[in-house]
């Protein structure tokens, strides 16, 4: 087994200013996402996106996926703390974000500023989602570093001991890492090598939706579920699952729909 590192979850402190890992990794994630995706549009490869876009499209991506990963985590992981006290929604300093809340508020945000832009929504998400894979990796790496998230008890060699007295001094699996390299790493490389292919309009976020889904629902079964709500059926059903399961079967949807209208999909913009 391996102890937990000794690592002050506040990256640094500035007088009474304390910047914590976890906001670091959302600037470094979307920094990086917004690198990237300028670039492709600096040499012509953002599917008609400018580069004068970019900046707004990245913006406005991560407002909606913030917001709504905060109101997603109320409605589904916290729900009975915030009806007991309203004031909870908005105490964003006690942690609470739910990625699927996010995509709900990316979708969001890309159908509005699409719309303005005169671009179809599929325009906009694949242009997108090969670089959110990035905001998850170092997400997951931030959930790994404030000890939050973890596995469940095991006895394999890479088991952790976590040193947050509620995770009970037992090796547990370090999922926020199986996390970060199946919904990181592994699935930034996938959709990157797709769209390299230049696949009809929709196939890439169908396989973001698809490839995000499986990996969560997969990770699940050694995660511990959250608290307070635990397993929701079965003894195993997590609530992470349930809400994965939707994102499968909507990207396979799109996906089919992406097939079927190949021709007009793979018109490029100028």
């Amino acid at each position: 087994m391996l102890t937990f590192p000794d690592i002050d979850p506040v990256a640094v402190r500035i007088g009474p200013l304390a910047v914590h890992w976890y906001g670091l990794a959302y600037v470094v994630g979307i920094g990086l996402g917004w690198w990237l995706l300028h670039r492709r549009a600096a040499r012509g490869d953002a599917g008609g996106w400018t580069v004068e876009e970019v900046s707004d499209l990245v913006f406005y991506s991560a407002l909606g996926a913030v917001l709504g990963g905060r109101v997603g985590y109320v409605l589904f992981y916290n729900l009975g703390a915030v009806l007991a006290n309203p004031l909870e929604a908005f105490a964003v300093w006690h942690g609470g974000m739910s990625f699927h809340g996010g995509v709900l508020g990316f979708v969001t945000a890309m159908g509005w500023y699409a719309h303005r832009r005169g671009h179809a929504f599929f325009e906009a998400t694949d242009f997108v989602v090969p670089v959110v894979p990035l905001g998850l990796l170092t997400g997951r790496i931030a959930n790994f570093v404030n000890q939050e998230l973890w596995g469940a008890p095991t006895t394999l060699p890479w088991g952790v001991v976590f040193t947050n007295p509620t995770a009970g001094g037992v090796p547990r699996h370090p999922s926020q890492l199986y996390e970060a390299a199946l919904e990181g790493l592994v699935l930034f490389v996938v959709l990157n090598v797709l769209r390299a292919k230049r696949p009809p309009r929709a196939v890439v976020s169908a396989a973001f939706l698809i490839g995000y889904g499986l990996a969560r629902f997969a990770v699940e079964f050694i995660r511990e579920p959250d608290a307070p709500i635990g397993y929701l059926a079965w003894g195993w059903l997590t609530m992470g699952q349930l809400l994965s399961a939707p994102m499968i079967l909507a990207g396979l949807a799109i996906l089919a729909f992406g097939l079927k209208h190949g021709a007009s999909a793979r018109e490029v913009r100028t």
